[in-house]
């Protein structure tokens, strides 16, 4: 017998610790909860940096957990959420960790994915599948707990904050000059390959700033594989043209940085998704992920797309023969790039917000 789900639900958890391009995906869901239960509470269980990323998202509580900490930091949350009962508890982390987290907490009834999305035995840890989504964004496999749940489709919100402070962070390194923002790495992962080459950033620096007097504001966190990408991009580059804020941001600046950016360009990492809850406008650079499931949702014809040919290049099929969220883990996928590719799009993006300024980003609000 299947559990009931909450015809009015009182309070609903949301587990989902990572990353940070899959929480920005998810605020939408959480605004089409509130939007139809505005009563309702609504907690969600969330990594330490995320929390860093949306602390003061509105009308929702949120509950820390830090992977570093382990089993000890797992207890310490079963004991702040002891008193604590979800009417639902939507499991949105295809993770062991989380389904191991997800027993010390007390709900009526756990949905997840279904058995074609769930990974790592995820169905053993819950009550209730969505139905199936083959092929779905994950954005729209967010979406879905939402609508298992009865929620109306409406249209698309985030609302993140960002507070008057991040952007002040923001103007002391920009100033009041138009810049395009370039966040050229990805999580520094093993095997990760996302990354593309500092001659192309470089070749975009040169046309931004010939043809659009747009300076380029270089991003990314302070390890060391980011910061030696930005001094071989600064090197390539004439020292007019470039800003570099590699490591020296917080999220929150990072947040205001983009949010007064004139464009993005970043591999599929954090930043476009970011950019993409922002209305910013973004060109993402796709070959290792597939960009029907992973690009910023709403700038999705502005990807450079180059995922069919290192599909067909390094794992000699057809993107159809792979299974879905399939990536390509060659460190030559992304060579598949051109800069004239990137640059091709880049003008297109910045031709579709000049020619409709009510998609352009804000540039100087809190």
């Amino acid at each position: 017998m299947k559990h009931p789900l909450p015809a009015q639900p009182r309070h609903i958890g949301v587990l989902r610790l990572s990353a940070l391009g899959d929480v920005c995906n998810l605020v939408p869901t959480v605004r089409a909860l509130q939007r139809q239960w505005p009563e309702a509470r609504i907690t969600w269980i969330i990594g330490k940096g995320e929390h860093s990323l949306l602390a003061g998202l509105s009308g929702v509580e949120f509950v820390v957990y830090d992977k570093a900490s382990g089993v000890a930091g797992m207890r310490q949350l079963w004991r702040e959420l002891a008193d604590t009962r979800f009417d639902v508890l939507l499991h949105m982390q295809q993770a062991l960790r989380a389904s191991v987290l997800s027993l010390g907490l007390k709900a009526d009834v756990r949905v997840g994915y279904d058995k074609a999305r769930a990974k790592d035995a995820q169905h053993w840890f819950t009550h209730r599948c969505l139905a199936p989504h083959p092929r779905a964004h994950v954005l729209e496999s967010f979406m879905d707990f939402a609508r298992l749940l009865g929620v109306e489709q409406h249209p698309l919100e985030w609302n993140l904050p960002v507070p008057e402070a991040a952007f002040d962070e923001a103007r002391a390194l920009t100033g009041d000059a138009p810049y395009l923002l370039l966040s050229p790495c990805a999580n520094p992962r093993l095997r990760n390959f996302r990354n593309w080459s500092a001659e192309g950033y470089a070749a975009v620096i040169e046309h931004a700033w010939v043809k659009y007097g747009l300076k380029a504001v270089l991003t990314g966190g302070g390890s060391t594989q980011e910061r030696e990408m930005g001094e071989r991009i600064q090197a390539l580059s004439r020292p007019e043209a470039v800003i570099d804020a590699i490591g020296g941001t917080s999220l929150k600046g990072l947040l205001a940085l983009i949010a007064r950016a004139r464009a993005v360009v970043a591999p599929d990492s954090g930043p476009v998704h970011m950019a993409n809850a922002l209305g910013t406008a973004v060109v993402g650079l796709y070959a290792t992920t597939n960009p029907d499931r992973a690009a910023p949702y709403l700038w999705r014809e502005f990807v450079v797309d180059r995922y069919p040919q290192a599909v067909h290049a390094y794992l000699h099929k057809s993107p159809e023969e792979v299974t879905w969220g399939q990536r390509v883990r060659h460190p030559d996928a992304m060579s598949l790039i051109r800069a004239e590719d990137v640059i091709e799009r880049l003008d297109a993006v910045l031709d579709t917000i000049t020619a409709h300024p009510d998609t352009e980003s804000p540039a100087d609000e809190a």
